[in-house]
């Protein structure tokens, strides 16, 4: 027994004569990253309805989906439309070999086209919120019930407006 004893009492003084010994030595790195700037946009469509010559004008609106990270500032500018002739400042839907005006504006008030930022036009500033927070950009339409319109074919008209966001 007593050799037991003097080995687990020697067991013991060896551990504790490595652990008084054992030193230690730390250090940090960094860690980092960079977050980048982002936007995404979605568009829902602009539907005018049933147009009626000499009936008057119609009026629509949509929404624009803007998400960007939070504090990027943004601007939403919309083209010309995608059907010949058309421009910023006199927007065109193509049905068949004839064209029906309408135009797209910033406010409810048909006062300022929403366009490309030239001339006239004006673009939508925001500042993003983070990309889960969508800021809602409201488009306003308005298809004029003037004699270029009233002179179309019946027909179904379209015209597709591209939306870019600058950040």
């Amino acid at each position: 027994m007593r050799k037991l004893v003097l080995v687990a009492v020697a067991g013991s003084s060896l551990a504790a004569a490595l652990s008084a010994g054992a030193a230690t030595v730390t250090t940090t790195f960094a860690v980092t990253a960079t977050v980048q700037k982002t936007c995404a946009v979605s568009a829902n469509p602009l539907a005018f309805g049933t147009y009626t010559p000499g009936a008057g004008a119609l009026n629509a609106n949509t929404t624009l989906s803007v998400r960007c990270t939070k504090t990027t500032p943004f601007t939403v500018s919309l083209n010309g439309g995608s059907t010949a002739g058309g421009t910023v400042a006199q927007r065109l839907m193509a049905g068949g070999t004839d064209t029906l005006q309408y135009n797209l504006y910033t406010t409810a008030a048909f006062a300022t086209v929403f366009g490309d930022g030239t001339g006239t036009s004006a673009t939508v500033p925001g500042t993003g919120t983070g990309v889960n927070t969508a800021n809602t950009v409201t488009v306003y339409g308005q298809l004029p019930d003037n004699a270029v319109n009233q002179a179309v074919t019946p027909t179904n008209y379209t015209d597709t407006v591209t939306v870019t966001v600058t950040y």
